[in-house]
């Protein structure tokens, strides 16, 4: 009983991740077929793969160490199972690859050692009794529009309501209803149900994961606990497995389960071993089972970072779920997008270690075998919510054949059970109908309940509970083997295996690999950070100890903290896209996420502070501050310090908010306080009251303070002749001069720095170290926000997705109430089987001697090799093989699709090359389902229909074909569903559906591709699809179809079938023949012979290795095509074919070959329409880029209130103007991403030509106009008016048109930059250095004098925001008369005998700026400016040149037009 408890715990958690992603084909391909090479001599048994009766006798045989292994596993319960099947598989991977390696004699071995430890069995049942789940649903939501935001944003208590989870969600319905049943330690439940059904919402409750359901009621007792202490005391031991998988991309797979193994190594282990071995042991084990030793230092990798396959990261997921080690384990449709032959070979490996290690095992799986059903012992069947069945797996089919379905014996047991419960697929014995046999949910579970089958469960249950209150030792064991996993000074009371400390220290080695391994990131980081050191060093080269460096000396230090504080804005979107990694492994109760958070910001204090040093050895020396060792090493720790704390401020703002939206609208709005109470732009003394506090909780406030203090207070600066009044020839007495810079002392050429702070911003020297001391007090803070966020707010865990729809209009409603009728008369089977289509083409495509070769870094690897065939109009070819045969590449290559490698061979239509047509006349859903998010179902097949079909065709026509579609694909109900995306829109089955329509909806001329249209699809849609594809072959039609898992009637739908095996090689091309005749013929002739009981298409993938079994035969079945008399018959029938079409085609007239099937014109048209619904129905992108426009404005605005005539409202007016300058860190972060996605589907939609890149691009730009108009507009008022600017309309006017044009320029720019780079990732890592440089150039943080000369001569001409800040400061200024404030005047005494005015005379006679208060005493109050222009002038703008300089900003739009419409054309990153 114990060993068997602990193989089911394994197997359970093993599968976990399986069925967390989907891995591509080729990609799953390629992973069994690499297994299957290093496992000739089998892993799991003979010929079927895994024998399960093996793995019951072979109890004795293991070798020691995999024992070893096992005995890790054991010592903890959790990781126990985990370790053994890791042992198992991986034990023999270093030294014994070469000789059999067995499953179950592995796991039996490490059982064996577990009980020699003295380590106590693990095993729980579950059981549940009226279990009823209830969500929010049941209400068509209508998909919300850009004015909607609007309403939602001013509706503040309900949005306030919202983010706490309250308010209105929709009405609240029973997503499950009164399930009663029960599973014991090594059973396996199977659990059967249409997409929607609530498969995936029972595995979630069942293993204990209830966030995001309303309510849950009923009984789920895990062994003798109730969910709650089960939840409270053992929650690690209830584990679900997603469908997709989650990892850290720049972790290897080694590092990923090194990880996972570091927080679940068991306290007790057996045999002694160290943990370091038991590890080291276990990794391999589980590597070996998997196959994927070769994976062991290769990072996983995303879309950003190169890594593993998608099936190797599908079973990386597996692996990591087995070593949690948990008791009970859901598996969510663990085997989508896996070949046959892969697929039955897991089901049994898990059911090994079910028997073994007695987990208790619940999967859902769609398109199962009947050699997959067979393994296990429970099915429960779901219909709407309802449990219609739960019982013995053997006698389900006999109980639903019972209540008076028509048996059908050809239809595996899985696809039978489900077919019974659709409404559409289910058919009635003769003399029952649905008059007195069940047709509903309701009388489904009525007819079960007064069945034997509920009278038995009843009996199973109470017999259950009667067994668990006699065998109590059972679960004091568990308990026990509970406390033995953990680690010392681990609190009994925790659910997690290590103390906290220990997941610290683990969680700071993973952060540091993941920081060190992320090498663009980390280079990209370096690159900035130096650059920027480099032009700033460079700019403010050797600052002068005079009045001159004064205000750039603050300007300097400002930028170089704000440069460095702002690097942790990236945190943001790593806090995001974090959250379903930290997420997934709170459920394993790998760790707290309080300790990631902790770990976490010592890793980036490691980082940062190596980086911060070298940036500040850079530019305090280059620049010339202060030469003092205490000065230098105070400025490093104040900028460290600044950078830890906005980290974390970011950190913060991450885990608070909801999604990217509200953060970064909350971000913009405390980044704009932050930089405006700094004291740098406005001193704290003069800023707004209302505002003030904020520099006490601001780190770049204190930051900027403390810098200043460390830096003034040790220099003396002396005056210079610009700053010295009056100063010139006739002027060199100090007694009768004044210093203009704040804190100059009456007859003294020098200022001491210290009181020149102390006037200037009220700063003490020596408040330094206090203000030192609050920045380490908010990152103290800081970090107790984002530890108490991070345990309590559970963003992303749990809940159903929603389906949004648009609303109806009268066109849509007439087009809908014919679609409910059609429906109807599908549902009575009143529906025509005729078909109205119509395929006119008879092209035929060949393909000889193919093959396709790809660049590696170890030179050319072949794909492809000599692969022959054809598909001629009107037949339906299945193209099969196994796990990386190369099915999608072939696929790519015959519809040429490829764009890199080398293609070999002849591709011919009608035995001639490819016209430049062939790519429109052709079809390819291809196996990822990209669709542009926000369009309904019926737009994206009409969008097809308008660019896909020929032009001449009446629009009536295209949209009626598309009616037809959506009824053939049986999406009446979602006709007018926003597609979305998988967190929100259509379900997988849905989306992949919508894939195949959308290019049934082109009507191609050709052939249709399609790649894996039933992958991840439920049996019923399966064969819907291919009864469709059937449909348009009698219709004329020519396709070509990769295919998984088919059963045996859906096999036989296909006219001809092309098999390929590993290596890209041809094992089979002909046809199948009834019953699959022909095909197991030819098999039979080179002796290999299917059994009468197997489906063909399953065996076939058996017989040539696919799976992990061994061919059958003695020969390699590619040499066996290559000299059969099949393939001879093959080149025979394709030279006739080209012979004679060539012969038709000569005799018919010739047809234009047109790239694209519409004008130019016609597809701007289309794209523009639909690229303004995008915009328009993604409220959240249109309205945070205006929030973010207004708030920043307002802000700003109001900081500084109606600004008077007074000597320091000149420069406080050009600080309002430089607001402008950042528009573009406003913008870029919103139009790169929302190019970038569009760009993916703009690939996929150009490949099919449907449109070309001039309309794609115009249409994103297009798009933008509204949105930037009501931006600038927003911007534009309370920047302008709140601080008191020029209200003429000459002035407002030229004004507006400055913040128009720099509100069209940040957006072309963003498109250009996202168009000229690979990703938004990458243009994200590309915005810092530019957005840095055009602020720093443009004159005002260094004024253009000061501008070394190097510099000046091109960057500052160069620069786009010279022109929008000299244009606009010159209109602002312009005629402004000055009027200092009583402190803004100089005082100096006039020589005896001379008044003021006398004594200035000559002075102000040389046009020097300013005038004296006073001309008529001998104590001169001077100020500086008399009118503005003196002001702005020495800078070298000028009034008359705003014109010129508005027509050059303009210009730089027309730049970034061409760019981006050239990059769009030219430079192209869907490399495949």
């Amino acid at each position: 009983m114990d060993i068997d408890d602990k193989l089911k715990r394994t197997e359970d958690v093993g599968y976990q991740s399986d069925s967390d992603s989907l891995p591509g084909p080729d990609s799953l391909e390629k992973e069994s077929e690499h297994f299957q090479q290093h496992n000739d001599h089998q892993l799991l048994g003979n010929e079927g793969g895994v024998d399960v009766e093996k793995a019951e006798k072979e109890f004795a045989d293991l070798n020691r160490e995999l024992s070893h292994f096992s005995t890790h596993s054991q010592k903890n319960p959790a990781p126990q199972r985990p370790s053994f099947e890791k042992d198992v598989e991986k034990g023999q991977a270093d030294d014994q690859t070469d000789e059999p390696w067995d499953l179950e004699s592995t796991l039996r071995g490490n059982q064996t050692a577990e009980h020699e430890a003295g380590i106590k069995p693990k095993r729980i049942g579950v059981i549940w009794d009226n279990l009823t789940v209830r969500g929010f649903g049941g209400v068509k939501i209508f998909v919300p529009t850009f004015p909607d935001a609007f309403v939602s944003f001013f509706n503040i208590p309900g949005t306030i309501m919202h983010l706490l989870g309250l308010g209105k969600k929709g009405r609240e319905l029973n997503i499950l209803e009164n399930f009663r049943g029960v599973a014991k330690p090594g059973e396996m439940v199977l659990v059967l149900g249409r997409p929607g059904s609530g498969c995936t919402t029972f595995l979630k409750v069942i293993s204990n994961q209830r966030h995001g359901y309303t309510a849950v009621d009923g009984e789920v007792l895990y062994g003798p606990f109730g969910s709650e202490t089960f939840a409270k005391k053992f929650r690690g031991e209830a584990v679900y497995n997603q469908e997709d998988d989650v990892h850290t991309a720049s972790l290897t797979v080694g590092q990923t389960l090194g990880f996972a193994l570091d927080t679940k190594t068991p306290g007790k282990r057996p045999s002694g071993l160290s943990k370091k071995d038991f590890k080291d042991k276990v990794i391999k084990t589980l590597l070996k089972m998997f196959n994927i030793e070769h994976t062991l230092n290769t990072v996983v990798g995303n879309q950003f970072i190169r890594g593993i396959s998608g099936g190797e990261k599908k079973r990386v997921s597996i692996a990591e779920m087995m070593v949690t080690g948990a008791t009970v384990c859901a598996w969510d449709n663990t085997t989508r997008g896996l070949d046959a032959s892969t697929a039955a070979d897991y089901a049994k490996s898990l059911r090994v270690m079910t028997n073994i290690y007695r987990t208790t095992t619940f999967v859902s799986l769609y398109q199962a075998s009947e050699m997959i059903y067979a393994q296990f012992d429970k099915v429960l069947v779901i219909d709407s919510g309802r449990q219609v069945f739960f019982g013995p797996a053997g006698e389900a089919r006999q109980y639903f054949e019972g209540l008076g379905f028509l048996p059908k014996p050809r239809m595996t047991t899985p696809d039978y059970l489900t077919g019974c419960t659709d409404e559409f697929e289910r058919e009635y014995a003769e003399g029952r109908s649905t008059q007195n046999a069940p047709s509903t949910p309701d009388s489904f579970v009525e007819a079960f309940n007064e069945s034997r089958f509920s009278d038995a469960l009843s009996e199973e249950m109470s017999a259950y509970q009667a067994q668990m209150d006699r065998e109590r030792h059972i679960y004091e064991d568990f308990q026990t083997a509970n406390m033995e996993a953990k680690r010392k000074h681990t609190s009994k009371s925790s659910v997690y295996r290590i103390p906290f400390h220990l997941q610290v220290w683990i969680l700071m080695r993973r952060q540091f690999l993941i920081k060190w391994q992320d090498k663009l990131k980390l280079i990209m980081s370096w690159v900035t950070s130096i650059t920027i050191a480099i032009i700033l060093g460079t700019v403010w080269l050797d600052l002068p100890k005079t009045s001159a460096g004064a205000f750039t000396r603050g300007g300097l230090l400002f930028l170089s903290l704000l440069f460095n504080a702002f690097q942790a804005f990236a945190e943001l979107g790593t806090v995001m896209l974090g959250r379903p990694v930290i997420n997934k492994h709170r459920a394993f109760t790998f760790y707290r996420p309080s300790a990631l958070w902790i770990a976490q910001i010592f890793v980036d204090l490691a980082f940062s502070a190596v980086q911060i040093l070298v940036f500040s050895l850079m530019v305090y020396f280059m620049c010339g501050l202060v030469r003092d060792a205490g000065a230098f090493f105070t400025f490093v720790l104040v900028i460290i310090t600044g950078y830890l704390a906005m980290t974390l401020f970011f950190r913060t703002i991450g885990s608070l908010c909801p999604d990217f939206d509200y953060a970064i609208k909350f971000a913009a709005t405390i980044i704009t306080l932050f930089v405006i109470t700094s004291g740098y732009l406005i001193q704290y003394h003069s800023e707004q009251v209302w505002i003030r506090w904020i520099f006490w909780i601001n780190a770049l406030g204190l930051g900027f303070s403390a810098l200043m203090m460390n830096e003034f207070s040790r220099l003396t600066m002396d005056c210079t002749a610009d700053s010295l009044v009056p100063s010139g020839p006739g002027y060199h007495n100090a007694s009768y001069q004044a210093c203009t810079l704040p804190g100059s002392t009456p007859a003294s050429y020098q200022i001491n720095g210290e009181q020149y702070i102390k006037s200037s911003f009220q700063y003490d020297p020596s408040d330094l170290w206090r203000n030192w001391g609050l920045i380490v007090v908010l990152i103290i803070f800081f970090l107790c926000c984002n530890v108490t966020l991070g345990e309590n707010v559970k963003y992303g865990v749990g809940g159903r997705t929603i389906t949004f729809f648009a609303k109806e209009n009268k066109d849509r409603k007439r087009f809908n109430n014919d679609l409910i009728k059609k429906k109807s008369k599908r549902l009575n089977h009143e529906e025509s089987q005729a078909s109205d289509l119509q395929i006119q083409s008879k092209c035929v495509l060949t393909w000889e001697n193919v093959t396709y070769d790809v660049p590696t870094p170890s030179g050319q690897l072949r794909l492809l090799r000599d692969v022959y065939g054809y598909v001629k109009p009107g037949e339906l070819t299945a193209l099969m093989g196994a796990s990386g045969a190369g099915k999608t590449t072939l696929l790519d290559v015959l519809a040429a699709r490829k764009n890199i490698g080398v293609i070999g061979g002849d591709i011919l239509v009608d035995g001639a090359a490819p016209g430049t047509a062939f790519q429109r006349g052709t079809s390819y859903a291809e196996q990822l389902d990209v669709h542009e998010s926000t369009a309904t179902v019926r737009e994206a097949f009409r969008f097809s229909a308008d660019l896909r079909q020929p032009y001449n065709l009446p629009q009536s026509q295209k949209y009626a074909y598309v009616e037809e579609i959506i009824v053939l694909l049986e999406l009446e109900n979602l006709a007018d569903a926003i597609i979305g995306n998988p967190e929100a829109g259509l379900s997988v089955e849905e989306r992949k559906r919508v894939t195949i329509g959308v290019e049934l909806s082109a009507k191609p001329e050709l052939l249709l591709f399609l790649d894996e249209p039933t992958s991840g699809l439920d049996s019923q849609s399966a064969f819907n699809i291919v009864r469709f594809l059937q449909k348009l072959a009698a219709a004329g039609q020519a396709i070509l179809c990769t295919i998984h898992q088919p059963n045996a009637a859906l096999f036989e739908n296909f006219d001809r079938l092309l098999l390929l095996q590993k290596g890209g090689e041809c094992v089979y091309f002909g046809d199948i023949g009834k019953d699959a005749h022909v095909l197991l013929n030819y098999f039979h002739r080179h002796g290999a012979d299917c059994p009468p009981d197997a489906n063909p298409a399953e065996w076939m993938l058996d017989a040539i290795g696919a799976g992990l079994t061994p061919r059958l035969g003695d020969r390699d079945w590619g040499d066996v095509w290559r000299y059969s008399p099949e393939l001879i018959e093959t080149k025979k029938a394709i030279t006739q074919i080209k012979t004679q079409r060539i012969r038709e085609v000569g005799d018919a007239p010739k047809v234009a070959q047109k790239e694209y099937a519409t004008p130019l014109w016609h597809q701007i048209r289309v794209v523009v329409k639909r690229t303004n619904r995008a915009f328009w129905r993604s409220p959240n992108y249109g309205f945070t880029r205006l929030f973010n426009h207004v708030i920043v404005a307002l802000l700003a605005g109001l900081a500084y209130l109606q600004l008077d005539n007074s000597r320091s409202s000149l420069q406080y007016r050009i600080f309002v103007i430089f607001q402008a300058t950042v528009l573009p860190a406003l913008i870029l972060a919103q139009v790169e991403p929302k190019y970038d996605l569009s760009r993916l589907i703009f690939y996929r939609e150009n490949a099919a030509k449907a449109y070309s890149e001039l309309p794609f691009a115009l249409s994103m730009v297009i798009a933008e106009l509204p949105y930037s108009l009501l931006c600038a507009v927003g911007f534009f008022l309370p920047l302008y008016y709140i601080p008191g600017f020029q209200s003429a309309s000459s002035r407002a006017g030229y004004q507006f048109l400055m913040i128009l044009i720099t509100e069209l320029f940040s957006v072309t720019l963003g498109q250009m930059i996202q168009a000229l780079t690979p990703s938004a990732f990458i243009s994200s890592l590309v915005n810092p250095f530019i957005i840095i440089t055009f602020a720093l150039f443009c004159g005002v943080t260094i004024p253009k004098p000061q501008i070394p000369g190097f510099w000046r001569a091109w960057l500052y001409q160069l620069d786009p925001f010279t022109r929008l800040i000299g244009g606009m400061v010159v209109t602002e200024l312009h005629g402004r008369p000055v009027q200092c404030a009583p402190h803004e005047f100089n005082t100096f005494s006039a020589p005896p005998n001379q008044t003021c005015g006398e004594y200035m005379a000559d002075y102000f006679s040389r046009g020097m700026p300013g005038y004296i208060r006073n001309n008529d005493t001998g104590t001169c109050e001077y100020c500086a400016y008399k009118v503005a222009d003196q002001f702005y002038q020495p800078f070298g703008l000028a009034f008359e040149h705003r014109w010129r300089d508005l027509g050059i900003l303009a210009a730089f739009i027309g730049s970034n037009l061409i760019l981006l419409f050239l990059a769009s054309r030219y430079v192209k990153y869907n490399r495949r």
